[in-house]
């Protein structure tokens, strides 16, 4: 599978601002009548979802690693 870069303006390292993001667009969008307007801000909404959910698989994968590691650690000992 191929790495997707995040884009530039998005720090990866940081969920909480990520979250935060996400949870102004979702107010503006809640105030917003008309959707139409809105096109822009759904957008944006879809893509720092990918990137939140793309930091969650990679921390996955890296606890499970460590967890591995850890158990064949434990399982060689004498």
């Amino acid at each position: 599978m191929k790495e997707k870069k995040f884009p530039n303006n998005i720090n990866p390292e940081s969920l909480d601002d990520l979250t935060k993001e996400v949870n102004q667009i979702i107010e503006s969008l809640e105030k917003e009548k008309n959707l139409e307007n809105s096109i822009e801000d759904y957008q944006k909404l879809i893509k720092l979802n990918k990137i939140i959910e793309k930091k969650f698989q990679i921390n996955s994968k890296n606890i499970s690693s460590v967890t591995k590691d850890k158990i064949d650690k434990i399982i060689k000992k004498p």
